[in-house]
């Protein structure tokens, strides 16, 4: 178990409460079923679906068209349509649990990517009426993403509390750790069985203090 202490727990999002695999499959069925009604084109979300499986990330779309013979459909509507979709996705048990423990808005979120996207995510798994604040560093200035402090000062102005209050829960150690140590604030890493990036971290300062996983090996002060 981890003990953590501190009044103001702050979170991420992809792989963190819920798995980014099921937002991705989801927006495969959405590109899949434009597809099916455009084109009459079936199967495309299973060949997607099997390529990211397999290791590929940023390809995906192409390589699916490619492999299904498509190379002269053009990816960027479809690529729009996916970040775009209405997820279908749920709060991983664990990070619900957590929720539940936290209580009532009593939490905040700073989550990087595209705003919509991210926003939709916020908003298909209930967050919205659970948490007390939501970053989504797509709407902050361009470059400001993590890890860049803006996010994180922005998390102590609304919580009012200082730094050392803080602990700050995510998954990827490449970019998610390394300011909040440097502010002062606890960090937790959490490795989902099934999450889609490696984690590692490039320096021991971008480390995590604890690593877990499962968010039920935290206690709460």
């Amino acid at each position: 178990m981890v003990d953590i202490p501190h009044p103001v727990v702050v979170l991420d999002l992809d792989d963190t409460l819920y798995l980014e695999r099921d937002f991705a499959r989801s927006g495969f069925a959405a590109v899949g079923r434009h597809l099916e009604e455009s084109h009459g084109l079936t199967g495309y979300a299973e060949h997607c679906a099997r390529l990211l499986d397999e290791g590929h990330r940023g390809t995906v779309f192409d390589a699916a068209l490619a492999a299904m013979g498509l190379a002269a459909i053009e990816v960027a509507p479809l690529v729009a349509l996916y970040r775009g979709h209405a997820p279908e996705i749920a709060l991983a048990e664990d990070a619900g649990r957590l929720l539940d423990r936290l209580g009532a808005r009593a939490s905040a979120i700073i989550t990087d990517g595209p705003a919509q996207t991210q926003g939709n995510k916020v908003a298909a798994l209930g967050l919205l009426d659970r948490i007390g604040k939501v970053i989504l560093t797509g709407l902050l200035p361009e470059g400001c993403g993590k890890p860049h402090a803006m996010a994180y000062e922005m998390v102590e102005q609304w919580s009012g509390r200082p730094a050392g209050d803080h602990v700050y829960i995510a998954d990827n150690a490449a970019k998610d750790f390394v300011t909040p140590r440097a502010r002062g604030w606890t960090t937790v890493q959490i490795l989902r069985e099934r999450r889609i990036h490696a984690c590692t971290a490039p320096t021991p300062g971008h480390a995590a203090h604890h690593v877990v996983v499962s968010l039920d090996e935290l206690r709460l002060a």
